[in-house]
């Protein structure tokens, strides 16, 4: 099977299917939103979700955040993972959007990056959920799911697999297909073992159709 063929096969297939796909991040705001990614980094959407609300609610906005120190937002983010280094980045990215960028989450995403606690998936997660700019964030589901297919061949890491992606998917669909594979990757093709038999990709799955033979 080409390439083109699998690309146009999977896709069509989700944008019959998944007509809506969006972040499972809880948030009112691009502030609100680049907080929760921060936080959900080797952390599960759902804790993140639980323990938002009141870090929302007591630092609604990057000024508020800014004059707290990491501490005390300690206290608010405790149960997810690496407490100690998300609060300090927290704190510093607060600081920093308030002192270079006026309180406004940047779009441009090497921008983004400049900011603490902010790498090039997350940078990419804001520029496509807030700004819809066709930015393929990769996460481990985005990794996996995109190898196991077959959208790229066997790409060594997030960026190779990220320019492999954009690449070949169209513009305007790559905001939502980053949320396709993600939701994809969490419910369906989970890592251990893909539950195959209720996936709609196995006629363009290489993972798929090498098993079966």
């Amino acid at each position: 099977m080409k390439k083109e063929e699998r690309y146009k096969g999977v896709l069509d297939w989700f944008e019959a299917n998944v007509p809506v796909a969006e972040t499972e991040l809880h948030y009112d705001d691009p502030y609100q939103l680049l907080i929760a990614v921060i936080l959900s980094a080797q952390c599960t959407d759902k804790r993140v979700n639980m323990i938002t609300p009141a870090l929302f609610r007591d630092f609604p906005t990057a000024e508020v955040l800014a004059a707290s120190t990491p501490e005390v937002v300690f206290e608010y983010i405790r149960s997810v993972s690496y407490p100690n280094n998300k609060s300090k980045h927290l704190v510093g990215m607060a600081k920093m959007l308030m002192a270079d960028f006026g309180g406004v989450v940047p779009s441009d995403i090497d921008e983004l990056q400049k900011l603490p606690g902010v790498g090039r998936k997350t940078a990419n997660v804001i520029a496509s959920v807030v700004y819809n700019k066709p930015a393929m964030a990769v996460d481990t589901h985005v990794f996996r799911v995109a190898n196991r297919i077959g959208l790229t061949n066997n790409s060594k890491t997030p960026l190779e697999t990220e320019k492999e992606l954009v690449k070949n998917i169209p513009e305007k669909q790559i905001p939502i297909a980053h949320h396709w594979l993600i939701l994809h990757g969490r419910y369906v093709c989970v890592a251990r073992k893909p539950k195959c038999e209720e996936c709609g990709l196995k006629p363009w799955c290489k993972y798929f159709l090498k098993a079966k033979i």
